[in-house]
């Protein structure tokens, strides 16, 4: 019997990826950025976007990194999630980031990202039908996360806060 050593996927920003437990995928420096966590606990795959804004609509025209935004990241991920064997209709999610790293003077909304990148992401998932089963979001402070397939455990390191699992 041979036991398989899990090898770390690392995800930048704006990118995605999927693993098969053993494996585990991992992003870092969340700010305003979102995490966002679809995994099938049968198949033992899951996928991480790191997503970078709320809506492609906002984006010059031309050459789209589909992964930067909420509303072309998700689908893209499930169709990797798919095409890897992944049972679309087990897919639970799991999020974390989304924090506000600058205090503005005005309120502004386009300065509001990662409030709104948590938003857009809550609606991708409604529209998709996939259950967001825990979140780690908000707040002021940048996040790493760590997702193992085979425990469904996402451990988030918060900058000055420690290390907790959702």
């Amino acid at each position: 019997m041979t036991i398989e050593t899990p090898h770390v996927v690392k995800v930048g920003i704006a990118d995605f990826n999927v693993v098969t437990a053993p494996n585990i995928i991992r992003t870092a420096g969340l700010g305003s950025c979102v995490g966002l966590i679809l995994f099938d606990k049968y198949s033992k795959k899951a996928g991480l976007a790191h997503i970078m804004l709320p809506d492609s609509s906002l984006a010059q025209k031309g050459n789209l990194n589909q992964a930067k935004y909420a509303d072309t990241a998700i689908p893209l991920l499930l169709d990797k999630l798919k095409e890897s064997g992944a049972n679309i209709h087990s897919l639970k999610a799991k999020m974390a980031g989304g924090a506000q790293m600058f205090q503005f003077q005005t309120a502004s909304e386009m300065m509001r990202i990662g409030p709104r990148n948590i938003e857009s992401v809550r609606m991708v998932l409604l529209r998709s039908q996939i259950p967001l089963i825990s979140e780690d979001v908000g707040g002021s402070s940048g996040r790493t996360i760590e997702f193992n397939p085979d425990t469904c455990d996402l451990m988030i390191r918060t900058v000055n806060q420690g290390t907790k699992f959702i």
